[in-house]
């Protein structure tokens, strides 16, 4: 019995460090607002490990081969993930619009299956009491509420007061890695022709290379690119 406590002990001593330098490796995305796939990363070593400490039975090598293996699994899924967004899209959760102008939207709560009295939990512990005060609430990927007010109902700031200037309020992705999201055009409804067009006299030469272009309220365009210089010099005068 004493041995078995002991290698239980001993157990513990070394896939502690091996969980602490794989957790590091994979990156603050593994423990930190937490899609599903990564989710079921930590859920899964959680119970490999739990199996080696509980049963001294269970071959230690083994298990750390395998913590080993699913650290290196997850690495690698998540630069694939960042580098191909219609992959990452498909392992993981999408953020979906759940209220819009003061109205839930049921068939997108039926979809991701929280019920009325889950949003309405949400929206209490931001400090929002009447749903009609919310201009636009999204359930993002990792299951948490993200609310903007209408702007009648939100508290003055310095912007408001006029000390600073005004922002634009929100931002629309229209390009993200180069691709025009069509979808987002219609809604703020701008053809891509049209988005082409604004990009060329701003001086960017490919729309490949744009990593991500927003566009905010007033309709002021906002860019990143891939490489820092696919923008041209432009000669002065």
């Amino acid at each position: 019995m004493l041995l078995d406590l002991l290698s239980v002990l001993g157990r513990i001593v070394t896939i502690l460090p091996l969980l602490l330098l794989m957790t590091l490796y994979m990156g603050k995305r593994s423990i930190g607002q937490m899609p599903v796939f990564d989710f079921l990363i930590i859920a899964i070593l959680a119970n490999v490990t739990g199996a080696d400490l509980a049963d001294p039975s269970v071959s230690h090598i083994h298990t750390a081969f395998a913590i080993v293996a699913i650290a290196f699994l997850q690495k690698l899924l998540a630069t694939f993930s960042f580098k191909k967004r219609k992959f990452g899209k498909l392992i993981t959760f999408e953020p979906l619009v759940v209220i819009k102008d003061g109205k839930m939207l049921v068939d997108n709560l039926q979809t991701i299956q929280f019920t009325v009295d889950n949003i309405l939990q949400m929206l209490r512990q931001k400090n929002i009491f009447d749903i009609n005060e919310v201009r636009l609430a999204v359930i993002e990927a990792n299951g948490e509420l993200t609310v903007q007010k209408l702007p009648e109902k939100s508290s003055p700031s310095l912007e408001d007061l006029g000390l600073t200037k005004k922002g634009s309020g929100m931002s629309y992705p229209v390009i993200i890695e180069g691709v025009i999201q069509e979808e987002i055009l219609k809604e703020v409804q701008l053809t891509s022709e049209t988005l082409r067009e604004r990009l060329h006299n701003e001086g960017v030469i490919r729309i490949e290379n744009i990593f991500l272009c927003t566009m905010d309220e007033e309709g002021k365009l906002h860019l990143a690119f891939t490489y820092k210089d696919e923008k041209h010099q432009r000669i002065q005068h």
